[in-house]
């Protein structure tokens, strides 16, 4: 398999690294496709209860790799066909990462340790929690070359800051800082560079250990109530609590409250 994307278990929490350093990990086909297998290996697997995704080297992602989509262009309509833009049905698989970070049954957490735009951002936006690295930088850079975005960013980003911002920030394409991401919402926590792995691994242990079961129905809850009425979010919040309610998780987390200890969550 190749060393584009790197998958690591640490007990129950999944780590999935951006491997492309030398290039900031910008997106190629082969980065792509490995993406989403290891995406839907952390959300299939069951002993998996968290997952963290970062990169490596001085980079999360820096989006697509425009010098390899520029070389495409330069070999003419039959080649562009088979290219990355050209393939749409192509292109919607490997955007499979977002949903799979956004839906899968388990919390997904961010560490994001540098630069993360265009593509590589609405990655970032797709988990559930961001982590930043002071060192980290934002920006949807998508103008700046022409594109329109792909991954769900602009779903994912208006929900964040407002359809208004969100507008401005695909428009201008301007790079903020961690500072500045963090007073947009867009991230949970900036943290010093050297600690990035530690702080974000605390926390998927911390979430890990938690009631994973309720985690995705919560999950489920607010993926549903993005685009649901009101009515229909409380008739499956109401579903989702009676069957958290049956679950053994919920049985001795309540004797546990009772008995004023902590809970132990064994995800049945």
């Amino acid at each position: 398999m190749s060393d584009v994307v790197l998958y690591d278990r640490d007990g129950d929490v999944a780590i999935i690294t951006l491997n492309r350093p030398e290039s900031l990990n910008a997106m190629t086909g082969e980065f792509l496709t490995l993406l989403a297998e290891l995406g839907k290996r952390a959300a299939d697997d069951t002993a998996v209860r968290a997952v963290v995704i970062t990169g490596a080297g001085r980079a999360f992602c820096a989006g697509g790799d425009v010098k390899g989509m520029a070389e495409d262009h330069s070999g003419g309509d039959a080649r562009r066909e088979t290219s990355l833009v050209g393939n749409v049905a192509r292109l919607r698989e490997q955007e499979e990462i977002s949903r799979l970070l956004y839906e899968m049954p388990k919390p997904t957490i961010a560490a994001v340790n540098g630069h993360a735009v265009g593509a590589g951002l609405s990655v970032a936006l797709s988990a559930d929690l961001r982590i930043a690295s002071d060192q980290a930088k934002f920006g949807t850079a998508f103008a700046k070359v022409g594109f329109s975005g792909d991954f769900g960013g602009s779903w994912l980003l208006q929900r964040l800051v407002g359809p208004a911002k969100a507008k401005e920030l695909y428009f201008m394409g301007d790079i903020l800082t961690a500072d500045e991401a963090l007073r947009l919402g867009l991230v949970t926590k900036v943290v010093p560079h050297e600690t990035l792995m530690a702080e974000s691994m605390a926390l998927a242990r911390r979430l890990a250990a938690g009631p994973t079961l309720a985690f995705a129905r919560m999950k489920q809850n607010f993926a549903f109530g993005a685009t649901s009425t009101f009515g229909d979010l409380l008739t499956l919040e109401a579903e989702n609590m009676i069957a958290s309610a049956g679950t053994e998780d919920h049985r001795n987390a309540a004797r546990a409250f009772v008995d004023r200890r902590e809970p132990a969550f064994a995800g049945r």
